[in-house]
């Protein structure tokens, strides 16, 4: 990933760097990531003739009502947010400023280990592909990526599952503890991986894109650099770009994993256990049916702004620390 060789720092050193990379890129980007889960937990205006259950910011249909307006003594329309700014404007006037930051622990906790193992993990898996020549250099990036970022989702599903509660119900971390109990006692240990399918659906091919385009991209801006010019703000711009592409091309997939795992909230609401989980495939087109292709893009705004930028500063950080630890393996070479 970097121009130089992952050998020449330790894997220990590696974790520290993107560790420091992630805290740094969760301080700044967890307010859009409440907003997009926001935008995309919404379900359509409630439709003519049907009631609807408000529960912790999820909209549910519970069953058909053949009078309108007899249902709406109980049910008293949520505030919708119609984009980007007016959901942050919203968030801020109704919940306060902290709500932009809901999940910020878990999120701490889940992406600091994910990402340490996840940039590890694709230095030492490209490096060994490139080395048994087991795929071509253009292609390691690829193949790299989409491994390393398949382990990692398998790992941390349960922590993001409980940051999406967070984000989208609005749930109190004591809630969230009985919310998990449920959903076990429930679905058993195998509900805390809801969403697991549609998040490796856009983790896997998001990475795999990512890498591919990020080492396409810095190295035709290495060509028009001077040699000895740092490359870490060449990681910055090539970080940005192909992470704002990756982004664009797996949306969909990141509606169907948020909209999974807060329908399991829905259902804890009621105290009603699904007879079974509708496919990916199925959300997808049950979205696009409700709300047309505009559904399958929900949050796009505060997505790509996201992932621009974080994608920049994470790698950005990430080579500037592994940068500083070659720079300090080397002096203790040369002083020993």
């Amino acid at each position: 990933m970097a121009d130089q060789d992952p050998a020449g720092i330790s894997p220990l050193q590696q974790m520290v760097a993107s560790g420091a990379g992630a805290v740094v890129t969760s301080l700044f980007m967890t307010p859009l990531d409440v907003v997009k889960v926001r935008l995309q937990s919404q379900r359509p205006s409630m439709a003519s003739g049907k009631c609807l259950l408000y529960c912790n910011g999820v909209l549910e249909p519970l069953y058909l009502c053949p009078n309108g307006a007899r249902c709406a003594t109980w049910f008293q329309d949520p505030t919708r947010f119609t984009g980007t700014m007016d959901a942050f404007v919203k968030i801020v006037r109704h919940e306060g400023t902290r709500t932009l930051w809901s999940g910020l622990p878990a999120t701490l906790v889940m992406t600091v280990p994910a990402t340490a193992i996840y940039f590890t993990a694709y230095d030492q898996l490209k490096a060994f592909l490139c080395g048994r020549a087991l795929t071509s250099d253009l292609y390691a990036p690829m193949v790299a990526g989409a491994l390393a970022r398949l382990g990692t989702v398998t790992v941390i599903s349960p922590l993001e599952l409980m940051r999406t509660k967070l984000q989208a119900q609005h749930v109190s971390y004591r809630e969230l503890g009985a919310c998990v109990r449920t959903a076990v006692a429930q679905g058993g240990w195998r509900s805390l991986w809801l969403g697991w399918g549609p998040t490796a659906l856009r983790d896997v091919p998001f990475s795999a894109l990512y890498w591919f385009n990020y080492e396409l991209v810095k190295s035709w801006l290495s060509g028009l650099r001077p040699k000895d010019q740092t490359s870490v703000g060449m990681s910055f711009v090539a970080g940005g770009i192909s992470g704002t592409v990756a982004a664009v091309l797996t949306l969909p997939f990141d509606v169907v994993k948020t909209q999974r795992q807060i329908a399991l909230g829905a259902m804890e609401a009621v105290r009603v256990n699904p007879l079974h989980v509708d496919s990916t495939w199925l959300l997808l087109r049950r979205i696009q049916a409700e709300s047309g292709t505009k559904g399958l893009f929900a949050g796009f705004l505060p997505r790509i702004i996201k992932a621009a930028p974080s994608c920049a500063i994470m790698i950005s950080t990430y080579e500037f620390g592994k940068s500083f630890f070659q720079r300090l393996n080397q002096d203790r070479l040369l002083g020993g």
